[in-house]
Parts: structure tokens; C-alpha cells; sequence
């Protein structure tokens, strides 16, 4: 049995009310990062004092770790150019397997 959505039955990019975009992707992780994600979200729970899915734990990790995008500057404002990867994309986990 095959349980991938097909790009006909899930669009991969929508547009939402507020201004962002959301991004549906399927991801293989090993059992550890899972875990990982699981500490995270009850990190988050605890911070808002309710429940939150894996989805809104990686939502807010990823928010919370990324830098200003570059076309969302005030005029004038130049980019850092830098040799190494960012310190967000650094301190996600390793995700090994293959594509």
C-alpha cells in the first residue's frame, strides 16, 4: 500500500488569509529526530499552556531560528554576505536517509 499524496490531491503551496504561505511536505525522519520534535513540542505546550501538534512545534522552531528574509529589508539595507551556513540551519538536527 502506498500512503504518498499525489500532487493532484494536495496542492504543495497555499496561500493563507494572513499573509503567508503554507507548505505541506512529506518528510522521512529517523525515530531520534521524532523524539527530538516530540521534547520540542512539549517545550512549546508548557510556553503556551495547551496543546500543540508536531506540525506547530516545528512551525514555531523554524520561526523562531530564521533570520529576516533578505527581500524583506528596508530599502537600502544591504545583506551580510557569509561563508557558512546560518546559525539556524546549523542547529536544526541532521536528517540522514536517503531522497
Amino acid at each position: 500500500m502506498n500512503d504518498r499524496v499525489t500532487p493532484q490531491a494536495l496542492p504543495a503551496m497555499q496561500a493563507m488569509p494572513d499573509g503567508e504561505a503554507e507548505i505541506s511536505l512529506v518528510v522521512r525522519l529517523p525515530w531520534e529526530d521524532v523524539a527530538r520534535l516530540g521534547q520540542e513540542a512539549g517545550r512549546l505546550a508548557a510556553q503556551m499552556q495547551r496543546p500543540v501538534t508536531l506540525d506547530e512545534a516545528v512551525s514555531n522552531r523554524l520561526r523562531s531560528s530564521r533570520p529576516a528574509a533578505a527581500h524583506a529589508r528596508p530599502a537600502g539595507e544591504q545583506p551580510t554576505p557569509t561563508t557558512a551556513p546560518s546559525a539556524s540551519v546549523a542547529s536544526l538536527p541532521r536528517i540522514s536517509g536517503t531522497a
